[in-house]
């Protein structure tokens, strides 16, 4: 029975060998996310809930400095509301779902919200009335429901999601691309800080930017495939939304005008994120910062002695429980059974304690991301699991910034860009940025642009593919 156990527990595939098979059964394993009945959703597990509740109070945290009130806003859209956007209607609309109701008092067509800028912009439209209710700035955390085909891959593309959205409106679009880009910064923040995983920043060419934007911003991580993941954009508006909605505003000469808009959002493919950059063949490795629970207590229990280790497991917690830890007590598993467990599901310190380091006033200390074991004395415990866990960030952030360092490459060349690819990099190439050249780029490579970088010097080159003379370079690779 332990033995058909301990084969059910660990994971079947490695990380360097089926990639895919491997990210799902960490999800699954794990506990992170199950799949739904529903074809294209999911369940959302505690484990990984937890996580998404950290992202929500870090960043929640960050924006409120920033003047930003959370608020919430209606699931359904009235069909007209998309069409007062045109750009932004032909973009979502291959997505939308709609519902079917024979209430008499619904008097148009409804689509569950893929997006909220409608649906927000309505209200704003009656709130808005001088330059005095300037700047907004209104955050919603919400589900989201984008009818896509393409196959369900837990946390990265699924057709229901969790996120949030900032929408906020300003006299000048000084200052909506100032935020836009102060918002960027702080999910780049949010990735390095809490996450531990770098990002490139940049903007998103015009075929890949939001629909109804005048700009997109992103922050774009790579994943141990050799894919990008877009993981947070933000976008000026322009005045686009606030004409289709009619939101305008007195101004302080006087003049009546249309205020400018940006928006910003990132979504639990985060979680995707952190499973696929820090995981390893034992399972899931949790960033210290974002994990609830940061330490297991596991005590080494004999018959004779188990009360009294048992005791001191529970003064141990009671000691670091700043770091949220709890005591694995059950008599039914081994100790090798319970390690497993906690490697599995990430947890960042596994604190061991037995009769023998009773005797010596110490505990065991085991860092999930490398393994290495420390002997620590009791009385130490406190600042040394504080400083463990710090080197732990430290290191996950500096091992994912040197992956990302050594797969990003320039290719000046088409063979280099092809070659590049095949190798599974991350690609800067001078572009020519049109719409035409890109869709060819894609159509023969499958690669898309990932985002133009803020910083270039204005040498002229040429484009890696068509070879028209160009001074922009941006970056490229395959992507979720």
């Amino acid at each position: 029975m332990a033995a058909e156990k301990e084969k059910q527990q660990g994971l079947t595939e490695k990380k360097e060998g089926d990639f895919s098979e491997w990210y799902n059964q960490v999800i699954l394993k794990a506990q992170l996310a199950d799949y739904s009945p529903i074809r294209g959703f999911m369940v959302i597990r505690p484990n990984a809930y937890a996580l998404w509740e950290e992202i929500q109070n870090n960043f929640n945290n960050a924006i409120f400095k920033k003047g930003v009130k959370n608020a919430y806003f209606p699931l359904l859209i009235p069909k007209s509301f998309f069409e007062k956007e045109a750009e932004h209607a032909e973009g979502f609309e291959p997505e939308l779902a709609w519902i079917e109701s024979d209430d008499k008092d619904v008097e148009e067509k409804l689509a569950i919200r893929p997006t909220s800028e409608t649906i927000m912009y309505d209200s704003y439209a009656k709130w808005i009335r001088s330059w005095r209710d300037l700047p907004l700035r209104i955050n919603q955390w919400c589900n989201v429901l984008r009818w896509e085909v393409k196959q369900t891959k837990l946390f990265l593309r699924t057709r229901e999601f969790l996120w949030q959205e900032g929408h906020c409106v300003y006299e000048t679009e000084a200052e909506a691309e100032k935020e836009a880009l102060m918002f960027l910064d702080e999910y780049r923040k949010l990735s390095e800080e809490l996450l531990a995983i770098p990002v490139v920043l940049g903007q998103k060419t015009d075929s890949e930017k939001f629909a109804g934007a005048k700009k997109t911003f992103t922050i774009e991580g790579l994943m141990p495939d050799g894919k990008a993941l877009q993981m947070g954009t933000s976008h000026n508006l322009g005045q686009g939304f606030a004409k289709g909605f009619g939101i305008e505003f007195l101004d302080k000469n006087g003049k009546q005008d249309f205020p400018w808009q940006n928006s910003w959002g990132f979504s639990t493919r985060l979680i995707g994120a952190v499973v696929m950059v820090h995981g390893d063949n034992k399972g899931l490795v949790l960033p210290p910062r974002l994990a609830r629970n940061k330490a297991v207590i596991v005590p080494i229990l004999f018959e004779k002695e188990a009360s009294k280790v048992l005791k001191k497991a529970n003064e141990i917690s009671k000691k670091i429980s700043g770091l949220n830890p709890f005591v694995d007590s059950r008599d039914s598993y081994s100790a090798g059974w319970k390690f497993n467990e906690w490697e599995l599901k990430g947890i960042p310190l596994r604190i061991e304690v037995g009769p023998k380091d009773i005797a010596k006033k110490q505990v065991v200390v085991v860092r999930r991301d490398t393994g290495k074991k420390e002997f620590v004395k009791e009385a130490k415990l406190v600042s040394r699991a504080k400083e463990i866990l710090e080197e732990m960030h430290s290191d996950m952030f500096k091992k994912a910034q040197k992956f990302l360092k050594e797969n990003s490459v320039k290719a000046d060349t088409w063979p280099d860009f092809k070659k590049a690819l095949a190798e599974k990099k991350l690609i800067l190439s001078p572009f020519c940025a049109t719409e035409a050249c890109e869709e060819e780029i894609k159509d023969e490579t499958t690669a898309t642009s990932r985002c133009i970088p803020f910083k270039q010097d204005t040498k002229k080159m040429k484009c890696v593919k068509c070879g028209k003379e160009t001074t922009i370079k941006a970056w490229f690779g395959k992507s979720y």
